[in-house]
């Protein structure tokens, strides 16, 4: 399936590790995938060859990995200098109606920036919410399944409420938590169908720990944004998107075709490929 038309930045700084990963997967969906650091966003300190505009691309992902180090928090400082330099442009990139994406780290950033849980304006303003500390103490790896809830993210809209996906965790700091009283601002983004995923045990039951690896408010494991097109989960689909990826390949016929990941990015990069 060719997508070379629907051009992907994979936006990085130092720290990010998984924008690899990413790419080879979006690659296998026909898409062009292009990891692009912020400084060629930023226009500076690269070569006029290698510099880049978000309006070149159809869709931007944010990828895993522990940008700068993670230090201060997970997110922040790469969220700070988006915000000293191209806030602007993702805030234009948004309010266009193309996605936006993070991953596990990546939707540290965009919780950072306040485009999730998000305003209906699309604009970056103080965070609502935020991924602190795993309840355990320390980092979670391992195979977790998380169910859709049949929310306002479009490329999801014809896949059954409640579809689980295996998708592997990797995180040290997952747990979300929102801003005001406990308990009411999840309700409302449940009622707004801001509620991406919810981690789940793996007979599709309420889940606990470790299958809630680490303690988020209403086992919230991502969000979506009020209008849709922003996402931000904290589990990793492009780990489980080869079958050779999955945990249990070695007892079943061979590891060819694909694992849930597969699933869940067709569904977005369709999605971008008619909308973006």
């Amino acid at each position: 399936m060719s997508r070379k038309d629907l051009r992907i930045a994979l936006v990085s700084i130092e720290g990010t590790n998984c924008d690899h990963e990413l790419r080879v997967a979006l690659e296998h969906l026909g898409a062009s995938p292009e990891i692009v650091h912020l400084k060629q966003l930023e226009r500076r300190e690269v070569e006029a060859s290698e510099r880049r505009m978000l309006s070149d691309f159809q869709m931007v992902l944010f990828p895993g990995g522990f940008s700068a180090g993670d230090y201060v928090r997970a997110g922040a400082i790469f969220a700070a200098r988006i915000r000293a330099s191209i806030g602007s442009d993702l805030e234009t990139f948004m309010q266009s109606g193309r996605i936006v994406g993070g991953i596990c780290n990546g939707f540290q950033i965009l919780t950072e920036l306040g485009i999730l849980p998000g305003r209906a304006s699309g604009k970056l303003g103080t965070p609502e919410a935020a991924l602190i500390t795993n309840d355990s103490g320390h980092y979670e790896c391992r195979p977790t399944f998380v169910a859709w809830e049949g929310g306002a993210f479009p490329p999801l809209r014809e896949t059954p409420r409640g579809e689980r996906f295996l998708f592997p965790s990797g995180h040290g700091e997952g747990k979300l938590v929102l801003a005001g009283r406990p308990g009411e601002r999840l309700r409302a983004l449940e009622e707004a169908g801001q509620v991406l995923f919810r981690w789940v045990a793996p007979d599709g039951r309420t889940a606990s720990y470790p299958w809630n690896p680490n303690g988020s408010e209403g086992n919230v494991a991502g969000l979506v944004s009020p209008r849709g097109n922003a996402f931000g989960l904290m589990p990793h689909p492009e780990r489980a998107f080869f079958r050779a990826q999955a945990p249990d390949w070695t007892r079943s016929e061979g590891a060819e075709g694909f694992g849930d990941g597969y699933r869940f990015l067709e569904a977005v990069v369709e999605y971008a490929d008619h909308h973006g």
